[in-house]
């Protein structure tokens, strides 16, 4: 089946697994739509927009090792949209060594990420294989702003901020309430640092003259990427979205989780975490419109003798997932990635190439970038 088709989208039925089949069938390139209920991805399928003209096929598959591996083989990528990753993410990434693929996915785990590159970045590496977990505009964009500041010599202290206007998906809500009881962190002189669980700040939104709250959002992508970049010697990153009654929500529930949940066995946190992320947020968010759902990803670049500072202003935070997901496989189906085993999309595929991915679609604008060196 797979070897006719050289991508798989697993999890195709999220908000986001829908947008990659979307932008897979805008570059033209045919796809599984795979998911652990065939007649729930069929019907997810049906509603995409344009999916007529798309080339795919439907697979059902159970969540195992055994079984993903047997779907992935014969394919060359594989876009795994299923999550909490700490939790499902390891039988994809096996199953994907075991295939022969390279592996993406959409996660905002900091955890998770630590653990991927520790228990398959080498081995991933070794196959000529690509382990890029967090392909997603929330540390992607945020990534290519904080390049563009790094090609600047001589910086070597990044502040990240990532915002954007919409509500959180139920796989991005419940990704959200599974990292609170873990340990996060940022990077201070090439060292993890753990972050306070209650840390927050009131930060100036680039561009308007309104303050927004934000806060460590698990840690994010960023310092995992940029530790072993000989350019960062400290990272620290803090988003959200601009509504403030949610981030205020999330305060709230730490509270909760630090005093109470904290205090429960692992199977009963998970069950507690999850069942809370779902009062909250369980249906389908509306498709994103342009002029209502903006993104500001904000970057402070610093060295002993120079600033700079990006801001990129776009719109539509998942549509922007689900393109840099879809042309991560295209690339990769034509051309081997910069970097094998674990890197950043940046690291991967090209931080400026990766913008003008973006731009290409209508989904961000042109840096604006100052330097005080």
């Amino acid at each position: 089946m797979s070897s006719k088709k050289p991508v798989v989208i697993y999890g195709v039925t999220g908000y986001t697994g829908r947008l990659v089949a979307e932008y897979l069938r805008e570059y033209h390139v045919p796809f599984i739509a795979a998911g652990r209920d065939g007649k729930r991805v069929k019907e997810v399928m049906d509603k995409v927009p344009g999916i007529e003209s798309a080339d795919y096929e439907i697979a059902e598959v159970e969540h195992t090792t055994e079984a993903l591996t047997k779907l992935f083989k014969g394919a060359k990528v594989v876009c795994n949209m299923v999550g909490p990753f700490m939790k499902y993410g390891p039988e994809a990434v096996e199953a994907s060594l075991a295939a022969g693929c390279h592996y993406t996915d959409t996660n905002g785990e900091q955890n998770w990420m630590m653990h991927a590159e520790e228990t398959w970045g080498e081995k991933f590496a070794a196959r000529g294989l690509l382990l890029s977990p967090g392909i997603a505009q929330m540390y992607t964009t945020g990534e290519i702003a904080a390049n563009i500041c790094l090609e600047t010599p001589g910086l070597d202290t990044l502040d990240i901020l990532v915002l954007w206007k919409g509500f959180p998906t139920y796989a991005s809500t419940q990704t959200i309430f599974s990292i609170l009881t873990a340990d996060f962190f940022h990077l201070e002189q090439n060292k993890y640092v753990q972050w306070s669980p209650f840390a927050k700040a009131e930060v100036q939104v680039p561009g308007q003259h309104a303050v927004a709250m934000a806060l460590p959002w698990g840690g994010t992508a960023h310092p995992v990427w940029f530790k072993n970049d000989p350019r960062v010697a400290n990272c620290k990153a803090m988003g959200g979205v601009f509504e403030r009654s949610v981030m205020e929500g999330v305060v709230q529930i730490t509270t909760v989780v630090e005093e109470q949940i904290k205090k429960m066995p692992k199977a009963q946190q998970e069950k507690a975490l999850s069942d809370m992320a779902a009062s909250l947020q369980a249906g389908m968010p509306p498709r994103e419109n342009p002029r209502v759902n903006s993104t500001v990803d904000s970057v402070h670049a610093s060295g002993p003798l120079g600033r700079v500072h990006c801001v990129i202003h776009g719109n539509c935070n998942y549509k922007q997932t689900g393109l840099l997901q879809a042309y991560a496989a295209y690339h990769l189906l034509q051309t081997p990635p910069r970097r094998a085993g674990f890197a950043s999309g940046c690291q991967a595929f090209g931080h400026r190439e990766l913008l003008g991915v973006l731009q290409s679609f209508g989904l961000s604008g042109k840096p604006i970038v100052s330097s005080y060196t």
